[in-house]
């Protein structure tokens, strides 16, 4: 009777006399989820052992005080929080979406957020506790209350709320959606993340962003963290990609105003930035940049979602057929920024110029 039911909802809208999903219908529109299937990678061997223990190493031989580490260490914390809070709340979504294509890409999105809650968790254990215990700084645990400020709380929890509202009775609106797609696909994922993704490339490699306090040198490159950091970005560019085409779907059929859009958004960027301008740790880092780039990143996705004229990228994905051009595959490998754009954004390949613009900016 249950199995029944979890039919009946989701594959309704594409079901056949037989009972099953109109596979003809939805294997079209189902480019994201191939995309996922096509760049799958494995947290447990993608990311070699020994860039860990070299990260390992440079933090032990740098010359960090011991609260520029503290405040390195609360940033991994968030992003291992973050992913396994997103990989528990993104659950609700998958089961109200009544569409096939949509729901199968959800849940690949669900398995690779606990991926990334993977590689944050090796993270920890082969990075951040053993030079802590070489500094002589008392080990935590990733989910100690010292890590998380209001700001970061009350961002998780109103996403929460966001997600969990789909499974209330009567609240499995195209408006309740949308507003959960601002939430984590647009606000977490495209301003939050990303912004974080930034302020790592600049501080921790040398092909990120140029950030005038490290003009010095004094840049400490760590290569395991940037490598786990660019295969995530990978996923998330998808994920960010999927949600805004879903809002702008439903903002071009009417069934939502673009106002709403613009007021979740800017209702959460407050916490946004009180996340990136922690000043909790007392460091000489300056968080303005962040704090710009986040604000801009935001204007800049309400401008594309909400303009008819922007150029997403397509919904097909790259797959062992697609993306190739004269038998290579197009798909880009980069680390740092290439052509004025920051690295891991684009979600498939070869979407365009035009469509790299869009999810670019």
């Amino acid at each position: 009777m249950i199995l029944a039911t979890v039919d009946a909802t989701v594959c309704h809208a594409t079901r056949t006399a037989t009972g099953r999903c109109d596979w003809t219908r939805t294997r079209s529109r189902g480019g994201y989820f191939r995309n996922a299937v096509y760049r799958h990678w494995d947290p447990y061997e993608a990311i070699p052992a020994e860039l860990l223990a070299q990260d390992r190493e440079r933090l032990i031989d740098s010359d960090w005080t011991d609260e520029e580490f503290r405040g390195f260490r609360a940033s991994i914390a968030k992003f291992g929080a973050g992913e396994e809070a997103v990989t528990e709340d993104l659950a609700p979504l998958a089961i109200a979406l009544d569409d096939i294509d949509d729901g199968m890409f959800v849940s690949s999105q669900i398995y690779e957020e606990a991926k990334h809650a993977v590689f944050f968790d090796r993270y920890w254990r082969e990075v951040i506790d053993p030079v802590a215990e070489a500094r002589g700084i008392e080990r935590l645990p990733p989910t100690d209350e010292e890590f998380f400020n209001d700001a970061y709380v009350q961002l998780f929890d109103r996403t929460e709320a966001a997600m969990h509202r789909l499974l209330e009775d009567g609240e499995n609106t195209v408006h309740n959606r949308v507003v959960a797609y601002c939430h984590y696909h647009l606000a977490v994922e495209s301003v939050l993340a990303q912004t974080a993704y930034y302020g790592y490339q600049a501080q921790y490699s040398d092909t990120g962003p140029e950030f005038d306090q490290f003009e010095d040198g004094t840049r400490t490159e760590l290569d395991g963290l940037i490598e786990g950091i660019t295969r995530i970005r990978s996923d998330e560019g998808r994920h960010v990609g999927f949600g805004m085409r879903k809002v702008q779907e439903h903002i071009e059929a009417g069934d939502v105003d673009e106002v709403i859009i613009r007021e979740t958004l800017q209702e959460l960027l407050p916490h946004i930035a009180g996340i990136v301008d922690d000043g909790q740790y007392d460091t000489d880092f300056d968080s303005t940049p962040l704090v710009e780039y986040a604000s801009e990143k935001l204007s800049r996705r309400i401008e594309i979602i909400t303009s008819r004229d922007a150029e997403l990228p397509p919904r097909r994905g790259a797959g062992p057929d697609q993306g190739r051009r004269g038998g290579r595959c197009r798909l880009s490998r980069s680390r740092g920024p290439r052509d004025g754009l920051v690295a891991g954004d684009v979600p498939t390949a070869d979407v365009g110029l035009a469509g790299r613009r869009a999810l670019q900016q």
